[in-house]
């Protein structure tokens, strides 16, 4: 495997991991005091009139990041057109997600640079890494 797949791997597998902890911030302690400072909530009230929807947004969050570490984990099993697959299915989705999250508002424009940052690299990398030696 070239060296830019590999770096499209550990960006993959590294955005997968923010995403993990984005699903740890939304459906699992949504309502502490620490995910209300990130997210910006200004109320415990707050909190608990939204906690459902943030609950169900961590979940599409965790599935994009399981998306995205299976799919390296089957690239290095061998199984490399789906594990690919997989990898720019879910870093697309996660840069998606991003862009609309930066199109909802200035104060989202730090959020959206976390969350799209790594799925970019990886989607880049993965097109640099495919069109090498092709």
């Amino acid at each position: 495997m070239s060296v830019l797949l590999v770096i499209s791997g550990v960006c993959a597998v590294l955005a997968g991991l923010v995403h993990v902890y984005i699903f740890f911030l939304e459906s699992v302690i949504w309502t502490s005091p620490q995910a209300r400072r990130i997210f910006g909530i200004a109320s415990e009230t707050e909190a608990v009139a939204t906690r459902s929807l943030a609950f169900n947004q961590g979940f599409y969050n965790l599935f994009l990041a399981i998306g995205a570490i299976l799919g390296v984990v089957l690239v290095l099993a061998g199984n490399t057109v789906s594990g690919w697959t997989l990898v720019v299915f879910s870093t697309a989705s996660m840069l998606g997600a991003a862009v609309i999250l930066l199109g909802t508002g200035r104060k989202y424009v730090n959020s959206a640079f976390k969350q799209g940052t790594l799925p970019l690299i990886a989607l880049l990398f993965a097109l640099l890494g495919s069109t090498v030696g092709a």
